[in-house]
């Protein structure tokens, strides 16, 4: 069967790209449709580097061209992403670090969820991978980092690197380290105000000497607020990995924190949701799963937003003792928790590569000041 291309343009006018009102052929999105006898090629420009939209994009446009036209047309889709240009005026843009390949934003909608634990942890995998890995603690107000890789009491030392002075990160189990930990008291509360904060963490970003970093994964606080958008705005993120357990009050906040990098006006990445304290299992029962916050939460919240799920960690007391005592269960070489984190960091390393095949490099969002009023713009 030939197929029409005008026939093909019609059916295509009843989608849309995800977001967006107009249908993909009013839009624009369409570019062109070429027809060879059963084959047919459809070229599609979307203005949003986010990973979802795209494939959603070619799914919806290989099933209207089977359901109405014919089932056994071969259809390709060529995707290309073109971001708009924006307004330069008055504008703070980021940049990157020289020698940083990737920069993982770690996420949570709440506190409590063991968004630090799974940092940690995850950046001990990695680098037992081969990777060379790096962390920043921008957890401002509750720095946790020093505790968990058991070096409270370490002190950056300052090096001079072309001619200038840096910061050079603490190392611990073969991972570069830097919190604002390292520059206050254990029993001092950090009171500062946004901007004091931003000032800070763009210290240690920038005035630091963090080499050749592989991954470098940053800690963020819990909520979406402040430091979050300094963070985006200093840096050229990567994607984001969101931290949640199953119950239905953390999903709702974990919900919030992935509508926020994939905003039209952050656009960041989110390569996936890692689902923490996933089930309970007795030592004495090492075959019983209990699912005392719920069942595959994260998991079914991952699919309804059409990202990836990374994997789910276990409650397991020997977590939250390695954690305390500055020994990341990752370490443990031969045990269950081993396996656990290798399987995420793997996830981590896969989605990160699809992204980096499949979306251009992400820019730092800029902050634009108008009539006196702060708006967020990419």
């Amino acid at each position: 069967m030939k197929l029409d291309r005008k026939e093909i343009l019609s059916v295509l006018e009843t989608i849309s790209i995800a977001g967006e009102g107009k249908n993909m052929v009013e839009s624009g999105a369409v570019q062109n449709v070429v027809t060879f006898g059963d084959e047919v090629v459809v070229d599609v420009v979307l203005t949003t580097p986010a990973l979802h939209i795209k494939n959603r994009a070619e799914a919806d446009i290989k099933k209207v061209i089977a359901e109405k036209i014919n089932a056994d047309a071969k259809v390709k889709v060529n995707i290309k992403v073109e971001t708009p240009a924006k307004e330069e005026a008055n504008t703070i843009k980021g940049k990157a670090i020289p020698g940083i390949s990737n920069i993982i934003a770690v996420s949570s909608g709440k506190g409590g969820v063991g968004k630090s634990t799974i940092t940690a942890n995850l950046a001990v995998a990695l680098s037992k991978m081969g990777f060379k890995v790096g962390v920043l603690d921008a957890d401002i107000y509750g720095p946790s980092m020093p505790i968990m890789f058991d070096v409270e009491s370490a002190k950056p030392i300052s090096v001079e690197v072309d001619g200038k002075s840096k910061m050079q990160p603490v190392q611990s189990y073969g991972v570069e380290l830097l919190s604002i930990g390292f520059f206050t008291k254990p029993d001092q509360a950090v009171i500062w105000r946004g901007p004091m904060a931003s000032k800070a963490l763009n210290q240690m970003i920038f005035d630091a000497n963090w080499g050749e970093i592989d991954f470098m994964l940053i800690d963020l606080p819990p909520g979406t607020g402040d430091i979050h958008l300094s963070i985006m705005q200093s840096l050229p993120i990567t994607g984001a990995v969101v931290v949640s357990t199953p119950q239905a009050v953390a999903l709702a906040d974990a919900k919030k924190g992935v509508s926020m990098f994939m905003s039209d006006s952050i656009q960041v990445p989110v390569l996936g949701i890692i689902e923490n304290m996933a089930y309970f299992t007795p030592e004495e029962l090492p075959n019983n799963k209990y699912y005392i916050f719920g069942k595959e939460g994260a998991k079914n919240l991952a699919e309804d937003l059409e990202v990836p799920f990374l994997g789910e960690v276990p409650l397991v007391q020997s977590i939250r003792e390695a954690g305390d005592y500055g020994r990341p269960a990752a370490l443990q070489t031969g045990s269950v928790l081993e396996t656990v984190f290798e399987d995420l960091a793997r996830n981590v390393v896969s989605e990160t590569v699809k992204r980096n095949e499949n979306l251009p490099a992400t820019e730092a969002i800029k902050i634009t000041t108008m009539a006196g009023c702060s708006a967020v713009k990419k």
